[in-house]
């Protein structure tokens, strides 16, 4: 089920009125209905693929029991290798069995040897695979690491598994976090409610203002890289890094925002990234739930920076080379992910601090834009040809048809509006604060037009949103 669909719109109204007038004075009947409603959601898009999920719940609440009540720490660690080969071994068949395959028949091919491809399979990749065994693993780890005690209560458990809101593209939940706010009574709060409908308010601009109109004149270029010179490129990559941002921080805004409408309170999970001034400070800006994730659950285990330089560097390029291999089973992502890796040893090398500045800004917002290019890319043969196009032959900007140029002018206004919100809140924070303006009706003015964009100017064809391919 989308968020931008009237399915969902209908969906959370009746989870809603039932949540809080028919369940509320008992919070573990509020659970139930969450779960029930959270396989509901997820079942909508594919029915069968709901045992996964309940497979990766059961596992990781008895082998949350089994690490706790387990006298010694050999015993522990076997356990938990028990659930994270459960679930690295669920998410690795799904999303990486046939690309496996294929790259070793690829690579068999170029040494002169041909091998009949009759191993892959028909795999479907079920939605939000990546991010649910991610959550689940780490309530698992933590249990390990003694940070968190395991739940009796397992339809608690089985909510924080499968809430909806956040199943199937994040945050990325720490059970730490989580567990416990479905172990406690919520109360319904209007402030709650209103925050909670102003951030699902913005997260549908995102989406549907910036993110889809920008998606039209990138899809044009990049899924006809010959037809196009390297002027478009550029224009379509800046787009792209639009697009991408829109798209997943507008979901990540609406999956909290509807938490909110439940009393539930997830992380943040975008800071205004492309205001920062290096990669690294970027990386603590974007994608916080995963990149805090791969920072607490590998890349501190692997030794962090509290090792010699060179495993120092080691442990940052092998953290982000599997962070581009978590995004999808394609040289492209693992290219993308090498490259964020090199940034960041290339500011070790030079000492590059994260100092403020326009300059600092501008050069991480191209190097960033210059990785895009492989994460957006159909092929790793496409991005290459993209950049060797972009640095040799210019040429004239794809303008299209009419609705082309209407699309391209909607999203660069919507983008301009953007960058005027976040400019404000980074440099200025609640100064000219439309949404903390003491006369209620300046707020619901600025509401108002915000909601008569996405009205007007938003794309309504029930378009995916792209890290539901992750």
């Amino acid at each position: 089920m989308l968020f931008n669909s009237l399915e969902f719109f209908l969906f959370l109204c009746i989870v809603f009125v039932l949540y809080w007038f028919v369940v509320y004075k008992n919070h573990k009947l509020q659970n139930v209905l969450l779960l029930i409603a959270s396989y509901v959601f997820y079942g909508w898009w594919d029915w069968r693929f709901l045992s996964l999920i309940a497979l990766s719940t059961l596992t990781d609440y008895f082998v949350g029991f089994r690490i706790y009540q387990s006298k010694d720490k050999l015993t522990q660690k076997r356990w938990l290798w028990v659930s994270v080969l459960f679930n690295l071994g669920l998410l690795g068949f799904f999303k990486y069995y046939n690309f496996f395959i294929e790259s070793w028949i690829d690579l068999s091919a170029s040494v002169g040897y041909e091998f009949q491809n009759t191993w892959t399979l028909k795999v479907i990749l079920p939605v939000g695979i990546s991010f649910y065994t991610f959550q689940t693993l780490s309530y698992s780890i933590d249990i390990y690491r003694k940070k968190l005690k395991p739940t009796n209560d397992f339809i608690a458990f089985a909510a924080f598994v499968s809430f909806f809101p956040q199943l199937v593209a994040g945050p990325i939940e720490r059970a730490t976090n989580l567990v416990p706010q479905f172990l406690k009574k919520r109360k319904f709060t209007y402030q709650n409610f209103s925050t909670g409908i102003k951030l699902m308010i913005w997260g549908f601009f995102l989406k549907l203002v910036i993110a889809d109109r920008a998606a039209i004149y990138v899809d044009a270029v990049y899924n006809n890289i010959e037809n196009h010179d390297g002027l478009s490129f550029i224009v379509a990559t800046v787009l792209f890094t639009f697009q991408i941002y829109g798209d997943f921080a507008g979901y990540s805004l609406i999956a909290i925002g509807t938490s909110k409408l439940f009393g539930f309170d997830l992380m943040t999970n975008f800071r205004r990234p492309y205001f920062a001034a290096s990669v690294s400070e970027f990386w603590t800006r974007w994608h916080i739930s995963l990149s805090t994730w791969f920072r607490d659950y590998l890349y501190i285990p692997l030794g962090g920076n509290r090792v010699g330089k060179m495993r120092w560097l080691y442990n940052l390029f092998i953290t982000f080379l599997i962070s581009g291999l978590w995004h999808g089973a394609n040289w492209t992502f693992i290219a993308w992910g090498a490259l964020n890796g090199l940034y960041l040893i290339a500011e070790v090398l030079v000492n590059r601090k994260n100092r403020r500045g326009i300059i600092n800004v501008l050069l991480t917002f191209v190097l960033i834009n210059f990785a895009w290019i492989f994460f957006r890319a159909n092929s790793i043969d496409n991005a290459f040809y993209i950049i060797k196009t972009i640095f040799t032959t210019p040429g004239r900007l794809y303008i299209g048809s009419g609705d082309d140029i209407a699309a391209l002018l909607y999203a660069i206004l919507a983008i301009g509006i953007l960058l005027c919100v976040e400019t404000k809140k980074e440099y200025f924070n609640s100064l000219f604060s439309i949404s903390k303006n003491k006369y209620e009706v300046v707020r619901l003015t600025g509401y108002a037009v915000v909601v008569f964009m996405i009205l007007y100017f938003g794309v309504f064809g029930k378009s995916q949103f792209i890290y539901f391919q992750f």
